[in-house]
């Protein structure tokens, strides 16, 4: 009973996140700033500058970016 409680909230939450996505761009390279900075690139799927990836808007995601906001681009799209 409580996997599909847990299932059900998961399936909630992805059906609202995957309406809105971001477009995240690299432009600036991670190289010379903190270790943690890079992690966090890297979580984001970044490896490559001018790599795009698209990720859903959640409020994870928008503090990651907040974190590295001088080295990537963001972008809103559906």
């Amino acid at each position: 009973m409580t996997a599909t409680t847990k299932g059900s909230a998961k399936s909630g939450q992805g059906t609202g996140s995957a309406e809105n996505k971001l477009r995240i761009k690299l432009v600036r390279s991670p190289i010379g700033y903190a270790e943690r900075q890079k992690r966090t690139v890297q979580a984001l799927g970044l490896r490559r500058i001018d790599e795009v990836v698209e990720q859903n808007d959640t409020p994870v995601i928008r503090g990651m970016l907040a974190k590295v906001s001088h080295l990537v681009a963001v972008e809103e799209s559906k």
